[in-house]
């Protein structure tokens, strides 16, 4: 395995945990856990950012020059990257949503 195979698949990893824990950070929201859903909100966030330095120095390093292989699994990664994103901020949006409705019946204060 390449190096930049590594790079790509530290992006999966990252951006999958992020995802991961967003769902879970749902999942604890449905069920009237707050707390936890917050705290895998914040995982997601940690592995999200983790995500987007490893994105970084790809970028960085192709504005140096350093030309990065575009192959199929480094768009996969992007993508994965992207739809790992959006998820966590979808989550965090409905759990907002979810801890209002719970705790006054809809009405903001």
């Amino acid at each position: 395995m390449t190096t930049n195979e590594e790079v790509i698949f530290q992006l999966i990893l990252h951006a999958g945990n992020g995802k991961s824990s967003a769902m879970e950070a749902l999942a604890a929201a449905k069920n009237g856990n707050f707390v936890e859903a917050r705290e895998k909100l914040n995982q997601a966030g940690q592995e999200l950012n983790e995500a987007h330095h490893i994105q970084t120095s790809l970028i960085q390093g192709e504005v140096r020059g350093e030309k990065t292989e575009i192959s199929l699994l480094m768009i996969h990664a992007q993508d994965h990257l992207m739809n790992a994103i959006t998820v966590k901020d979808l989550a965090a949006e409905i759990i907002d949503l979810n801890e209002l409705i719970k705790s006054n019946g809809g009405v903001r204060s």
